[in-house]
C-alpha cells in the first residue's frame, strides 16, 4: 500500500490521539507509533494515529500505519504564515486529519470549509461532535467519520460507552437519518478493552482515544488488548 493511502483505513478502527503529549513526541512519539504498528500488523484491526503535525513526516517516512493530523485550516496554499493546508498533510504522508476536536473546536462553517479542503486533497475527515444534534449537523457536511465525545468524559477515565451510551446510539441514529454513509465513532474516556468492546456493540465502527494509550505504562499492551476485543 502507498504512503498515505486511504485503502489503509478499514473499520473497526481505533485512532490514538497523541495530543501534545511529550509522549507522543518526537522519539518518544515513534516509538509509541511502531508500537501501534505492531499491533495493527499482528491483529488486522486498524490502528491510527493522530500525531502532533511537526511529527507526521518523521513517522511516514518509516512507518505503514495509518496517520491522521491532529487539525488542519481551510486555506489554500499562500500567505498564510502558521496555517496548517490539506496539501501539506497529505503530502507529509497522512491519509486523513481530526477536526473539531474540543480541544480545538471549530465554527460551522469552518468546519464546512476544512471538509470540503480535505476533500480536494483526498484526505479523511473525521469531525469531531459532542451530542446527537451536532452530529446530525456535522453528518450534512460528509466527512469518512463522526467521532462522538462528550467533553466532560474527555481524560477521565470514564468510557462514554457505559456513562453516556444514549448519547452514542443518539447520534449513530441521527447521523444515518441524515447521511447513511458516514461512519461513527466514540471516544472519551477509552482506556480499557471492555469500553471498546462495549462502543462496537452500540453500533459504532470504533473509537477516537489519547491518555489510555500514550500515558499508559505499557502502551503497547493496552492496545493489544483492544484491538482484540474490537475483532467481531
Amino acid at each position: 500500500m502507498a504512503r498515505g493511502s486511504k485503502s489503509m483505513v478499514s473499520t473497526p478502527i481505533i485512532i490514538v490521539n497523541f495530543k501534545a503529549y511529550l509522549e507522543g513526541t518526537g522519539e518518544s512519539g515513534l516509538r509509541l507509533a511502531k508500537a501501534a504498528e505492531r499491533v495493527w500488523m499482528e491483529t488486522g484491526v486498524t490502528i491510527g494515529i493522530a500525531p502532533p503535525s511537526t511529527d507526521i513526516g518523521l513517522l511516514a517516512s518509516s512507518l505503514k500505519i495509518p496517520i491522521f493530523a491532529q487539525h488542519m485550516d481551510a486555506v489554500v496554499p499562500g500567505s498564510y504564515t502558521g496555517h496548517v493546508t490539506a496539501e501539506a498533510i497529505k503530502g507529509a504522508g497522512a491519509v486523513g486529519t481530526l477536526l473539531n476536536h474540543s480541544e480545538k473546536r471549530l465554527r460551522m462553517a469552518d468546519i464546512q470549509a476544512c471538509v470540503e479542503r480535505a476533500r480536494q486533497a483526498d484526505l479523511m475527515t473525521v469531525l469531531c461532535s459532542n451530542n446527537p444534534p451536532v452530529s446530525s449537523a456535522c453528518a450534512a457536511l460528509g466527512p469518512d467519520f463522526i467521532a462522538i465525545e462528550p467533553p466532560e468524559l474527555i481524560g477521565t477515565g470514564i468510557p462514554v460507552s457505559k456513562a453516556q451510551p444514549e448519547v452514542i446510539t443518539g447520534s449513530i441514529e441521527s447521523v444515518r437519518r441524515v447521511n447513511p454513509a458516514v461512519q461513527v465513532i466514540c471516544g472519551a474516556g477509552i482506556s480499557k478493552g471492555e469500553d471498546i468492546k462495549a462502543a462496537i456493540r452500540l453500533g459504532t465502527a470504533g473509537v477516537l482515544l489519547a491518555s489510555g494509550v500514550v500515558k499508559a505504562k505499557d502502551p503497547e499492551a493496552v492496545l493489544l488488548e483492544m484491538a482484540m476485543n474490537a475483532k467481531p
